[in-house]
């Protein structure tokens, strides 16, 4: 994966795993663009998640790394938007999947559910590969809704 700028956006159950990323991340010598929150104290999900799948979106960063408490909030209202695909991943061989078949450019992690260590193995794994195409380009053109 080529990297431009990693995004990263978190709730107040993310922030702690999100100090660990942010940490990852410098020590890997990444440009970070903060979403926030930038603390624990009780935020909505949504806030923070929106202004990220924009930044996606517009090409201004390239990934995005999402964390809340679960993961699921973030993972849903990323999703939400048509240039989005955002996978929520809780160990390594998922972060791998979600990159080679789904071409997911936003990482979603639940800050409750996993620890530093396993963090780090998955975000090696999201950076180090690569999506396969392929069958899988069909699949993704056929993402984006349109009503008909």
């Amino acid at each position: 994966m080529e990297i431009k700028t990693v995004g990263l956006a978190c709730d107040h159950a993310g922030f702690p795993l999100k100090q660990f990323v942010l940490d990852y991340l410098e020590k890997k010598g990444y440009p970070i663009k903060d979403f926030g929150t930038y603390s624990d104290e009780s935020v909505d999900y949504p806030d923070f998640a929106h202004p990220l799948a924009e930044a996606v979106e517009s090409g201004e960063v390239y990934p995005g790394i999402a964390i809340c408490g679960s993961g699921e909030g973030m993972v849903i209202t990323l999703n939400k938007h048509q240039g989005v695909r955002a996978g929520l991943v809780w160990n390594k061989d998922l972060a791998e999947l979600i990159r080679q078949h789904n071409d997911a450019n936003i990482l979603v992690m639940p800050g409750r559910f996993i620890d530093n260590r396993t963090a780090e193995g998955i975000m090696d794994e999201f950076f180090k590969a690569t999506f396969e195409g392929g069958r899988h380009e069909r699949r993704i053109k056929k993402i984006p809704f349109t009503a008909k």
